[in-house]
């Protein structure tokens, strides 16, 4: 069976695919999306970004229930329902999936459920699932197939017992010690779910510092809030094996530097090392589509080196995060009904969505000094902000980073509470070429987190009023 005549054919239904797939229908173009899954949105929707989010605040009202509310007067002693609070996550991925189908209907995209594969430039057949044996022509065709959870060798997952992030949304009891490796965004916030919920956490890191690729001294406060908290670290720490046992797992580690190897017993373990692009049978190297290290190269158009086919999100270059992805499928298919949009890759923020949340955006200081680029830096603690006090919120500060001579915001970081939501009002600034003064000039209700943002911005020029 063959469909044909499509405008654009789009291979994959995540945060990059679907949106891309709406905005072109949007503007006119005859769209098609081909997902694997059986549901739309991909990892971040299904098996990520959403159903972590939902049990980060299910964890958070339950740790606030156990030690937080007799401060404020409230006397309870919370029981744990597991059960209740995993069948309300997955209600809400459930909500969210058919959310996007509603979407794809409302806009006229064809959805096709199945794995596409490139069967040569224009054209794409579905191998596998219910919409198997169809084949469609298209002009144009977008990968946006995401990525998957990297490996490491001598562990080998089941997402029973040794788990990816898939399986750390699904345990059906608390472990009593679960070891997480890897100190990245993923592995702190399920790290940070298990752990309100009564497990032993220990988090092993081949670096120095957890975050690595965050401003160091909001890493060096982000560890020591997490340790706080109760979380365990071992640092440049490489993990070199995993053997199953009667009670869960043993593993087998050493120094990062070389030495002595170790040994620890848990009851699960936790591997989010990092992620990579999932290109699996696509058909690229038949077509010739030039890769790096499984990365998709393309140029500033979302074009491969292939005539009539692009690709999006975390299957190219850039930080893998599902608001870069949709952006790019926004702009992707913009380029081609014609449109001459853009994307500042300097301006897209990065959330950590633990307690405190920890939010970036822009240049570190270590980047900054690495340019040899003469900056200013103003920073405001949450322990000075009124409604952080009377929140009982007061870990963390803003920074705000801006250049020497022109005072044009270069970066900016916040651990601390609401940081995600607080971050994008630089964001705002930095899109449009704003200054700290900008930041400083603009009126922020009182009380409210943001007055922290608007004094960090007065300290770049040493002139903070509430410290």
């Amino acid at each position: 069976m063959s469909d044909s005549g499509y405008d654009v054919v789009i291979i994959g239904g995540g945060p990059g695919g679907y949106v891309a797939a709406i905005r072109a229908a949007q503007l006119g173009l005859k769209t098609a999306c081909v997902e694997m899954r059986g549901t739309l949105g991909g990892t971040c929707l299904n098996v990520g970004c959403i159903p972590s989010k939902a049990l980060l605040q299910s964890s958070e009202f339950f740790h606030e229930a156990s030690h937080g509310f007799a401060n404020h007067g409230i006397v309870v002693k919370p029981k744990l329902d597991l059960s209740q609070m995993l069948a309300r996550k997955s209600k809400i991925v459930g909500d969210l999936t058919k959310g996007i189908e509603y979407l794809f209907k409302k806009n006229k995209v064809d959805y096709l459920k199945g794995r596409g594969h490139i069967d040569a430039p224009g054209k794409v057949s579905v191998t596998e699932g219910p919409d198997k044996g169809k084949t469609l022509d298209a002009k144009n065709i977008i990968i946006a197939t995401g990525s998957e959870s990297t490996p490491l060798p001598g562990i080998e997952v089941d997402e029973k017992t040794i788990v990816t992030s898939t399986g750390a949304l699904e345990f059906d009891k608390v472990p009593k010690h679960l070891v997480v490796i890897g100190a990245g965004v993923i592995g702190l916030e399920l790290g940070s779910v298990w752990k309100r919920l009564g497990a032993d956490v220990t988090v092993i890191e081949f670096l120095d510092r957890v975050t690595p690729t965050m401003d160091g001294e909001v890493s060096k406060n982000f560890q020591r809030v997490l340790k706080k908290q109760g979380m365990t670290f071992k640092m440049k720490t490489k993990v070199t094996g995993a053997e199953k046992t009667k009670s869960g797992v043993q593993l087998t580690m050493e120094p990062a530097a070389g030495g002595d190897a170790e040994t620890m017993d848990c009851d699960k373990v936790l591997l989010c090392i990092g992620r990579r692009p999932y290109t699996e049978g696509l058909g690229l190297e038949e077509l010739g589509v030039t890769m790096e290290r499984g990365v998709i190269q393309v140029d500033g158009q979302f074009k491969t080196n292939v005539d009539g086919i692009y690709a999006i999100g975390d299957c190219i270059p850039g930080p893998m995060l599902a608001h870069k992805a949709e952006d790019e499928g926004v702009v992707c298919a913009e380029i081609l009904a014609g449109q001459k949009p853009h994307i500042n890759y300097d301006a897209i923020p990065g959330v950590v969505y633990t307690w405190p949340e920890v939010a970036e955006v822009g240049a570190t200081e270590e980047k900054l000094k690495a340019a040899g680029i003469a900056y200013t830096a103003g920073k405001f603690p949450f322990s000075a902000n009124s409604r952080g006090k009377a929140n009982d919120a007061t870990e963390g500060f803003v920074k705000i980073l801006a250049d020497a001579t022109t005072d044009k915001v270069l970066g900016a970081h916040i651990i601390g509470p609401g940081a995600g939501d607080l971050i994008h009002e630089i964001v705002t600034i930095m899109e449009f070429g704003g200054s700290a003064e900008d930041v400083a000039r603009t009126c922020h209700a009182h009380p409210t987190y943001s007055e922290a943002v608007k004094e960090a911005a007065l300290a770049v020029a040493n002139r903070a009023i509430h410290m």
